[in-house]
């Protein structure tokens, strides 16, 4: 291969988006063991020793990936985390290859690959094992191949669209929403003509085949998920936004130097002369839009499909700049890259938390919150990562204080599955027997051979357990300075279960 050939191929728009889609991965790995284990991946990973089609709030393969992780791993944070980071640099590649599907040269191709690296949300969600890692790559996937079916005019991206769907199904449930989107805007648009393909109908029944294990799971289990859903909102947990506090939300979210260029994305994939070929992606954004804001969702619910509109934005700002405002390419592009500087420190554990309060308080900038949960002077996201060992250590200081004749018959029950999954964690190393919990799927284990003879009360006020035991008394208290103020408790040594808790076990079923 000649030497200018092999040069300029390193110097490519798609050299350059593997460059920036290892950096990410290079970032989230060189953070991964910065503070402590997040609440949700102890109860992924207890989720992993119980396998199963299904789980109350979430489809299986987060714990299949769990699983994996720490056969692979052990407790290795940075192992556990592999998985997720992938996934994020798999997504900044993607949305680069979107981009030159989309008709996008070099810079269209950067600058959306660089787009996703500066989002605040993603950030976050690849710095954990969780399954909202891999919903931005799952969705962005589906746009891939509606592009590509598209661009060759070839039904059989819908097989492959139908493949995608059924593992999305597996991951996170939310896709659904996604499909529905993409089914109307097929309708509204001239992609219709897909509908009456036999490629679209295998893709649907391969999707369908995919998730069937999971339904059939969630039917034998009178679907949990759709109590969880409606207890949710009974509780108000979640915090609603109207429609304009949940676009405001979305332009915080993901990063407001963005905004121009997803909002420009949009416009060109609607309006857009060139653009209106791959409308059926714009009517989506505005249909999964009205979709969260009409259901009261979440304000990072939509963040998964912004990606495809970095790649369209894009290359609807590569258009507008070809001849004239050139200057503007660089201009923009070290702009982002700037923000990403500042705002990465708010959303990566990069600083102590000492440090973070100083330099939030210097900002000025608070996240905008999606539950309402007494956090404590940290945001959620960080806050759940503390307290964790503290509590199994204080935990197993009292297990370790009663007799061995004791420690047999005694219960470590937990009220929330992060408190259960982190005795489940930490306490292999402890000498502590794995706890019991009445929370989510931690329900549906049971409460192993436990009587309720002797058990140890974590996450409680001590109220109820005065009704239910013979005697009470507090042997411990946990309060970390940095975790979410509703984890600083006493730890109660329960006595005399007041019945029999293998009966009494169906009436303290907890799912919100």
């Amino acid at each position: 291969m000649p030497r200018e050939s092999q040069s300029s191929r390193f110097l490519s728009g798609p050299a350059f988006v593997l460059y920036l889609a290892a950096v990410k991965l290079v970032f989230h790995l060189l953070i991964a063991g910065r503070y402590g284990i997040f609440r949700d991946e102890l109860y992924y990973l207890a989720c992993g020793q119980h396998l199963d089609w299904g789980y109350v709030d979430q489809p299986p393969l987060i714990a299949l990936v769990a699983w994996i992780a720490r056969h692979l791993f052990g407790d290795w944070l940075v192992g556990l985390r592999l998985i997720p980071a992938i996934a994020g640099a798999a997504t900044v590649w993607l949305t680069g290859k979107l981009a030159r599907d989309l008709g996008g040269g070099a810079f269209a191709q950067i600058i959306a690959a660089l787009a996703v690296i500066s989002v605040p949300i993603y950030l976050i969600l690849h710095h954990w094992l969780t399954m909202n890692a891999f919903e931005p790559l799952i969705w962005l996937a589906c746009g891939w191949c509606i592009v590509r079916a598209i661009n060759t005019n070839d039904p059989h991206y819908w097989i492959w669209f139908g493949v995608l769907v059924g593992a999305g199904l597996e991951t996170k449930y939310g896709i659904a929403f996604f499909v529905i989107a993409v089914v109307i805007a097929m309708l509204l648009t001239g992609e219709r003509r897909f509908l009456i393909t036999r490629e679209f109908w295998i893709g649907a029944l391969i999707a369908f085949a995919i998730f069937l294990p999971n339904l059939i799971w969630l039917a034998r289990h009178n679907f949990p998920f759709l109590e969880l859903m409606h207890n949710i909102r009974q509780t108000h947990r979640d915090v609603v936004r109207g429609p304009i506090a949940f676009v405001v939300d979305q332009i915080q979210i993901m990063n407001p130097v963005l905004c121009p260029l997803w909002i420009g994305g949009l416009i060109w994939l609607v309006f857009g002369k060139e653009g209106r070929r791959f409308r059926i992606l714009g009517l989506t954004y505005v249909l999964l839009l009205a979709m969260f804001v009409g259901l009261r969702g979440k304000n990072y619910y939509l963040s998964p499909v912004y990606p495809v509109l970095f790649a369209a934005g894009g290359v609807a700002f590569a258009k507008i700049t070809v001849e004239r405002f050139k200057w503007a390419r660089l201009a923009y592009t070290v702009v982002v890259a700037i923000s990403i500087i500042v705002l990465a420190p708010t959303v990566s554990p990069i600083l102590s938390p000492e440090r973070f309060l100083e330099y939030e308080n210097q900002l000025g900038l608070r996240p905008p919150k999606a539950e309402n949960q007494p956090t404590g002077p940290l945001p959620q996201y960080f806050a759940d990562e503390f307290g964790w060992r503290e509590m199994a250590e204080e935990t197993a200081r009292i297990y370790k204080a009663l007799s061995p004749e004791e420690q047999a018959r005694t219960a470590i029950f937990a009220n929330n599955y992060g408190e259960a999954g982190a005795i489940d964690f930490f306490g292999p190393g402890l000498g502590l027997p794995k706890s019991i919990c009445n929370h989510q799927s931690y329900w549906l284990w049971g409460p192993r051979d436990y009587d309720g003879s002797i058990v140890i009360v974590l996450g409680s006020d001590g109220t109820g357990d005065r009704d239910h035991f013979a005697s009470v008394e507090v042997a411990g208290h946990v309060a970390h300075p940095y975790s979410r103020r509703d984890e600083h408790f006493d730890i109660f040594l329960c006595r005399g279960f007041t019945g029999d808790l293998r009966q009494a076990w169906a009436k303290i079923k907890k799912y919100d």
